[in-house]
């Protein structure tokens, strides 16, 4: 964010290092954040598949097993970046395909968050990087989205993980660290394209650290010395600098490059395509990215953004008020304390930049843009929990101690801790209802197991047959569409999160634009042993289906979005099915 390595301005933030160019510190430190990785790893992967998929989950597992089966992908920025897509594909050939081994990556990279701590223990003391660590793992927005099949905890990870090695590159001079942001900063991109508002986020707290003390005493000299130096440091690096963006290039395009496959006649492993492989892994998603998300949103796809800003505030107040309030206290007291620590400084300011940033770049107002600015946040918020705790030892420590503030402090620490696991045992683990504050509209408050299992057990592997068939005109795919690969129109997404119990289960689907059609589809034969419709067609549908077919409702969203299933009976004969 800054050089941080201004003498008199910095320096009280660094932390002692050896000749060697290693840091002397006790292991119990990393015993301890290894401790905190291992604890919010069993509470990241405990009953993992429990809640039902939400639609982009569903999205990106239905699309992670088409390519699966076909060995076909391209990256495609309206269904989020190829990550979590390449890491599903590899877990589903290994290990199976469920709801938990789709979600197991989410699960892992958001307990390996914890870890980055570490990378900034030249500017931490002991206590601020333990504190930093519990917060990543605990804090209720990052858990829950850890155990999501979204890109937004990897994205914090590689984020965070890029600015770590880049401060350390800078403190050390190491040319390591430097190639290990290099590879960072791809990772991060491959997992959401949310990282053009970190981008932002960063410029912005950069120019807020080095400027502000310029502008505020010393009428731009600390500035001046800041770009003198930075000059300085850069002078000499052309070819570290070199490899490193020749690393950041090759992982971009080994991540982001085609395979080719039913639908994409490029791919990165066709000798014959290989150099456009390349350039649509660099220019060409890059041309996407833009394209999708900035260009083609102006004006249809942009949105009202004192809403959404709004929304945010309130959910950062109600889930994750510590954080907020520690972060933003802790900042603007480092901004007007006589001694400078810009780390702490910069990273409040990007998690500030990011309220703003993030629910501005989203398509709709949803609780997972809050992981970017509590993320950043934790950091001050662990440095000014760690002085509060210290001023409460110090005070019980005092022969005539003060017993005062010995409680304010407990209680300051009670209630960050109770507001934490309150959240957690409410929200994290709690019900998929509207009472849930972390849960967004496209979270199906019904769980839809016993629907998979249905369709599990009559799917017959063959793709000439239906087992699913969908009744009505907003689920109607024509004939001349497919579902197989993309894209697919919006009644493909008026289905989800279906498409994937049904494609995890091996169930092959078809669709009717009526009942009309329906009759008329399977006046000759039997009907399909699972048919679903909109609410509307319930009435019509049970007179046809008869007392062969239990229906049931589903509500597949928090509020106004239910289907109503009808599933054959096991015993019931399929001959006796037709209308």
């Amino acid at each position: 964010m800054s050089s941080e390595g201004d003498e008199g301005t910095g320096g009280s933030e660094r932390r002692r290092v050896s000749a060697s160019g290693s840091i002397s510190r006790p292991d119990s430190v990393v015993v301890a954040v290894v401790g905190v990785v291992v604890a919010g790893l069993l509470l990241r992967l405990f009953d993992l598949g429990s809640r039902p998929f939400h639609w982009d989950e569903a999205r990106v597992g239905y699309w992670a097993l088409r390519y699966l089966d076909t060995g076909a992908y391209q990256y495609r920025p309206v269904a989020g970046g190829p990550l979590l897509y390449l890491l599903d594909r590899g877990l589903f050939a290994l290990l199976g395909v469920s709801e938990r081994i789709a979600r197991l990556p989410a699960a892992v990279l958001g307990s390996a968050l914890p870890l980055v701590a570490l990378l900034f223990r030249d500017r931490l003391d002991d206590a601020e990087t333990v504190l930093f660590a519990a917060l990543l793992a605990a804090q209720p927005l990052v858990l829950y989205y850890s155990r999501f099949l979204r890109g937004d905890v990897p994205l914090a990870l590689f984020g965070l993980a890029s600015v770590g090695f880049a401060l350390r590159a800078w403190d050390r001079r190491s040319r390591c660290d430097a190639y290990a942001a290099a590879v960072s900063l791809p990772l991060a991109a491959s997992a959401s394209g949310f990282v053009a508002g970190y981008l932002v986020c960063w410029l912005v707290a950069w120019v807020l650290v080095v400027d502000q003390r310029s502008v505020a005493s010393d009428r731009g000299s600390s500035l001046r010395s800041t770009l003198s130096d930075l000059r300085e440091r850069l002078s000499g690096t052309a070819t570290p600098a070199a490899r490193a963006g020749l690393l950041a290039v090759g992982v971009t395009a080994l991540l982001f490059a085609p395979r080719s496959g039913p639908g994409v006649d490029v791919g990165l492993y066709d000798p014959t395509t290989l150099h456009l492989a390349f350039y649509e892994g660099t220019v060409g998603a890059f041309r996407r990215l833009v394209g999708v998300r900035i260009a083609h949103r102006f004006p249809d796809g942009t949105h009202a953004f004192l809403p959404y800003v709004g929304d945010a505030v309130g959910l950062l107040l109600a889930s994750a008020l510590p954080v907020l309030l520690l972060g933003v206290g802790t900042t603007l007291w480092m901004r007007y304390a006589p001694s400078r620590r810009p780390l702490v400084e910069g990273a409040g300011y990007w998690g500030l930049a990011a309220v703003v940033a993030v629910p501005t770049l989203a398509e709709v107002s949803a609780p997972w843009t809050l992981v970017h600015v509590v993320v950043p946040l934790s950091l001050p918020a662990a440095v000014g929990l760690a002085a509060i705790f210290r001023r409460g030892v110090a005070a019980a420590s005092r022969p005539d101690a003060d017993a005062g503030t010995v409680l304010a402090v407990a209680l300051v620490l009670v209630a960050v801790g109770g507001q934490i696991g309150a959240v957690a045992a409410a929200d994290v683990y709690g019900p998929s209802d509207r009472s849930n504050d972390l849960a967004q509209f496209a979270q199906p408050s019904d769980d839809l197991e016993g629907l998979e299992s249905a369709a599990r057990a009559v799917a017959d592997g063959d793709p000439s047959t239906v087992e699913v068939v969908y009744v009505g005109e907003s689920f109607h795919v024509p004939a001349d569409r497919t579902a197989r690969y993309p894209p697919v129109g919006d009644a493909w997404g008026n289905r989800l999160p279906l498409p994937w119990y049904f494609e995890s289960a091996g169930a092959d689907a078809g669709s009717a634009e009526n009942v009309s059609a329906f009759d008329s589809a399977y006046a000759n034969g039997s009907v399909p042993p699972i048919v679903v419709a909109e609410p509307s067609d319930r009435d019509a549908l049970a007179d046809r289906l008869g007392s062969a077919y239990e229906p049931r409702t589903y509500r597949l969203g928090l509020w106004n979005r239910e289907v109503v299933a009808f599933v054959r009976e096991p015993n019931a004969s399929a001959s006796s099915d037709a209308p």
